[in-house]
């Protein structure tokens, strides 16, 4: 599979997709979706779940892709703790406002960094395989 990490970085800046969309629009063809579809079904997800309140929008993203890729429930959830666990090792947590810093003013993470960070996790999980 050929890395779709800047497309994801690069959509994400397009300012036309949130983090979920950038994530899950970039592996359209990898899960065989049309791109239209998974923009729609990650459209709740930017900012992170309930408006920074829950995880990076970009994780929940690759969750998407998994379930789409894996179509079986334990496979795909398996699969994106691995992503999950990846990315809080590297970043210190997973939760929108703290990467983005809201409350210590100090930000973790930056949207684009996030999106890169989920698609490459992402990857690693589709091609261990």
């Amino acid at each position: 599979m050929e890395s779709k990490i800047r497309e994801a970085v690069d959509k994400k800046i397009s300012g036309k997709y949130n983090c979920a969309q950038a994530v899950a629009c970039s592996y359209a063809d990898v899960v065989q979706s049309d791109e239209d579809a998974l923009y729609n079904a990650a459209a709740a997800f930017g900012a992170g779940m309930g408006c920074m309140e829950g995880t990076c929008g970009a994780i929940v993203g690759a969750g998407i892709v998994l379930g789409l890729k894996y179509k079986d429930k334990a496979r795909a959830m398996k699969a994106l703790k691995q992503v999950l666990l990846a990315f809080k090792q590297r970043n210190g947590c997973t939760i929108c406002k703290q990467l983005k810093g809201l409350e210590t003013k100090k930000v973790v993470r930056e949207c684009n960094d996030c999106v890169a960070d989920a698609a490459e996790f992402l990857e690693n999980v589709l091609t261990a395989e």
